[in-house]
């Protein structure tokens, strides 16, 4: 075993990074992200503004766009619990308005889920119960109105639907619904998704009922419809249940048919098609629990940013297990691939959509001047760049390597975090590190290598609560002199408008604005006065550089790789043979402690790695370059 655990490591450090290519990174991925439109009417409702939404929801209800109607009402009814003042004054002003309706009574599902909790009924109390048997009966009217205000729409019957579910409701009330339902649009995924909670085993069916209606209702489907992933939801629910039999166990052929049917469904949507998010999220987890993680990992590269709250919120906190699972696919897939055979690689099918325009865009403002980061960032595993923000402090942001270091392998995945947390290491100044995508913005502060601290504003998102939100402004008026936090608090708890928020609390600190097209383009600071690049070097050399730049003075860029002496080339082959044999002499000597035989293994590698990296920058031909006329 323990031979084994050495022999994987240097797979996960040569494959890991392969395995990740065409893969978003951590920061770029958004739970449950709108569309343009949706974003829009989101952050108006937040505003308190419902115009926007109201012309959003008349568009869906004229065009008869059910699905995507179905999708806007959910958003926005979750939206109006924590802003309800838009949805009052929209119903204020027009009581009849079959979409305002609509969000109200879906407010009312969304209210008594959220008194619930998603526990499982043995485990939420009594009075939990009765409030949210309350709520849905309250609702009864309202969903009766809205079926009313619109006879030809569905999304009302999904409501009835949830609300029959919540309210346990009997076998004949639940039929009704589902037939009013597929009256008015027989594929409708909606439904039929509230329909197979109602079947599946936790609520009142069974597992053969649920995956019987989840067939059937694929098989009716007409071609590219997302019904055609709906076995797929049973699957989730099956290996979710309480099942001694680990897997899928009797309905491992339905299962894997219901993989296969939603593969063929996946592959007719681009990647990063934010329509195709719901069911791949659902693809992504059930291949990784049946330990396919090749196609688990060409699932999650599908997916692109679009993580959703399902099926990964029966786990946890959705996005984090969605990228604990993203991460451990990759590891795993690592770990399963050979040494030295090539390192498997995304599909050539050009560069996804994040790549160009949801990538995030980080920089950090350290509060200190370049020199002194780039002296204190000369061991940091990453090539930056810096720029002088005003005489005291000092913008920072990573430059792409062609090859990646081996060290940031072993890093967190947000580069400049991870070189902030190493050049703040043993100094006395913090640094704010700033990320902004389309969809939120996120600040982190670190200081003598460790995070203080953190924030994000999400569009759409409820306000922070109070003690959360004074505990960070306490953090972050100490480390910037501030005697009063509250005006910090305010910024903390906005909702609605990511990017300026965060805008009014780097002024709040009183740090330097963020630098010009800051959010727009990848690399801002090259076109700054006084930018400095400072390359990414290896362990030793950054501690030799550190050792003998002067304090106050901007280290040199590193010297260019040379060709090697046959001296250099012989002692590390000679090195290389002694450390292997000893290694070898260690493992197989029963004696002998894993302490004394992992060094000489180790620096066998090291060895190796070092005679590898210098054939592949040897050049091809040894004979002098002709002389230039």
């Amino acid at each position: 075993m323990r031979l084994t655990t050495l022999l994987t490591l240097p797979r996960v450090l040569r494959h890991s990074d392969a395995t990740g290519a065409g893969l978003p990174p951590d920061e770029a991925v958004v739970l449950d992200a709108p569309d343009p439109s949706l974003r829009v009417a989101l952050a108006a409702a937040a505003a308190g503004d419902h115009a926007p939404a109201a012309g959003l929801l008349a568009a869906t209800r004229e065009h008869a766009q059910w699905e995507r109607r179905d999708a806007c009402v959910s958003r926005l009814a979750r939206a109006s619990l924590h802003h309800p003042g838009w949805l009052d004054s929209w119903l204020e002003e027009s009581p009849e308005d079959p979409d305002a309706v609509l969000v109200k009574a879906d407010q009312y599902l969304c209210q008594a889920w959220q008194i619930r909790t998603g526990a499982r009924a043995e485990d939420i109390e009594a009075g939990q119960f009765r409030a949210f048997h309350a709520v849905l009966r309250d609702a009864v009217p309202v969903i009766s109105a809205a079926a009313g205000l619109n006879p030809g729409d569905p999304v009302p019957w999904r409501i009835a639907l949830t609300q029959a579910r919540g309210i346990q409701a009997p076998r004949e009330v639940f039929d009704t619904c589902l037939a009013e339902a597929n009256a008015r649009d027989p594929h409708h995924e909606g439904c039929h998704a509230q329909a197979l909670q109602y079947l599946c085993a936790k609520w009142y069916g069974s597992h053969e009922e649920m995956f019987a209606f989840a067939e059937r209702a694929a098989d009716q489907a007409p071609p590219g419809s997302r019904l055609h992933a709906l076995p797929l939801q049973a699957v989730v629910e099956y290996l979710i249940s309480d099942e001694e039999t680990p897997g899928p166990g009797p309905y491992t052929a339905r299962a894997e048919a219901a993989v296969a049917r939603a593969q063929a469904l996946s592959d007719s949507y681009a990647p990063g098609d934010r329509e195709a998010a719901g069911f791949r999220n659902h693809l992504a987890l059930v291949l990784w629990s049946m330990r396919r993680h090749e196609e688990a990992l060409a699932a999650f590269r599908s997916i692109g940013v679009h993580a959703t709250t399902f099926p990964w919120a029966y786990f946890g906190e959705a996005r984090a297990e969605f990228l604990e699972a993203r991460a451990g696919t990759r590891v795993e897939l690592a770990t399963r691939t050979p040494f030295f055979r090539p390192s498997p690689g995304p599909p050539a099918t050009g560069a996804p959509d994040w790549e160009r325009e949801l990538a995030p865009r980080s920089v950090a403002i350290a509060s200190t001047g370049p020199a002194e980061v780039a002296q204190a960032a000369l061991v940091c595993g990453h090539s930056l760049r810096t720029a002088p923000a005003g005489s005291h402090h000092t913008y920072v942001e990573t430059v792409p390597d062609p090859v990646r270091g081996r060290r940031a392998l072993l890093l967190p995945t947000d580069p400049l975090t991870s070189a902030a947390g190493n050049f703040t290491t043993a100094e006395d100044w913090p640094a704010l590190v700033l990320h902004r995508t389309p969809e939120r913005s996120a600040f982190t502060l670190v200081h003598r290598g460790r995070k203080v601290t953190d924030h994000t504003w999400e569009i759409a998102a409820p306000a922070t609560g109070h003690a959360e939100a004074t505990a960070t402004a306490t953090a972050l008026a100490r480390f910037y002199g501030l005697s009063d936090p509250r005006p910090l608090t305010h910024v903390l708890r906005a909702a609605g408008d990511p990017a300026r928020h965060q805008d009014e609390l780097v002024a709040a600190l009183g740090l330097p604005p963020p630098p010009p097209g800051y959010g727009g383009e990848q690399e801002v600071l090259a076109g700054l006065p006084g930018a400095r690049v400072l390359a990414r070097r290896g362990f030793l050399a950054g501690m030799r550089a550190t050792m003998t730049t002067k304090d106050g003075v901007h280290p040199k860029a590193p010297a260019p790789d040379g060709p090697h002496p046959a001296r250099w080339w012989v002692l590390r082959t000679a090195a290389l043979l002694l450390f292997t044999a000893a290694a070898a002499y260690a493992w197989w000597t029963p004696g002998i402690g894993w302490f004394r035989s992992t060094v000489p293994s180790a620096v066998a590698l090291y060895y190796a790695a070092g005679l590898l990296r210098a054939l592949r920058r040897r050049p091809v031909s040894s004979s002098p370059p002709p002389a230039a006329s």
